[in-house]
């Protein structure tokens, strides 16, 4: 893309712990015209930080974007032990137990908060961070550079819920309680924020049938998806009846992007 179509595109990094709808929503933003996907950086949550490491990679390799650099993060979060891996979830390597290619590559040197700083600072207002996990790196990015958020075009947010009940307790949702310290330093950032909690999230539904339909599309993104998507549907299935999944990450790409080109999360083009 040249000229001043070039301008239009929406700089993010995606802060991720992948994860199956990780991996839609990574999938739905590289495939938005509308955006450019700066880096993946790495979080623990939905598995161990070297598993979700490994599994941004291999996203990245399914889509052919070897561009598309990644940075490893934080282990565990600020001020707590791990609470463990989502296994029941996204299975135990986090893509639905999938067998999977081993990953073409090795994470950058620099760990995810010095990424962030470095990236945001050198390009002042044009980077939103969408962040997926756990909000410990972009908490630690915080501690480092207080005035990381002037620097910001804007964060948005899967997590929280502001008028429904949790998913990982009674009151929380799962990125919130994995590391609520870090959720109270980002969320009081002084920069525009938009959450995307569960109050919109668990109301964006893909169907079973809407699922299946990826199976019946030939490119690397869908045959991935048609593979990994089953899973996360058995959950939810098993967990409240849903016919279907609830479209938590890839919603939080849908404030940065209109594109028809980039619906169905990404595995349609």
């Amino acid at each position: 893309m040249v000229g001043s179509e070039a301008t239009l595109r929406q700089r993010i990094i995606i802060d991720t712990d992948p994860g199956i709808d990780d991996a839609m929503a990574i999938f739905y933003a590289l495939a938005s015209p509308e955006l450019e996907v700066v880096a993946l950086t790495t979080v623990f949550g939905n598995a161990h930080v070297e598993v979700c490491t490994d599994n941004a990679i291999r996203i990245l390799d399914v889509a052919r974007r070897a561009d598309v650099p990644v940075a490893q993060g934080a282990a565990r979060p600020l001020a707590m032990p791990y609470r463990g891996p989502a296994d029941f979830v996204h299975g135990v390597n986090g893509l639905a137990d999938v067998p999977l290619a081993a990953p073409s590559r090795r994470p950058l040197a620099l760990d995810a908060a010095h990424f962030i700083i470095d990236q945001v600072m050198a390009a002042p207002g044009e980077i939103t961070l969408v962040a997926l996990g756990p909000l410990t790196n972009v908490a630690l990015a915080l501690l480092v550079q207080p005035d990381l958020p002037q620097r910001l075009a804007g964060m948005i947010i899967m997590g929280g819920n502001a008028f429904v009940g949790g998913n990982a307790s009674p009151a929380a949702e799962a990125n919130v309680i994995n590391d609520p310290e870090a959720a109270d330093l980002v969320f009081g950032a002084d920069c525009p924020i938009v959450m995307c909690g569960l109050d919109v999230t668990e109301r964006t539904i893909m169907s079973s049938e809407q699922i299946a339909g990826i199976a019946a599309l030939d490119n690397p993104r869908a045959r991935l998806a048609a593979k990994i998507l089953p899973f996360y549907r058995d959950f939810h299935v098993a967990g409240g009846g849903l016919d279907g999944i609830h479209v938590h990450d890839s919603t939080c790409i849908a404030p940065t992007t209109h594109s028809p080109q980039a619906r169905g999360a990404g595995v349609a083009r």
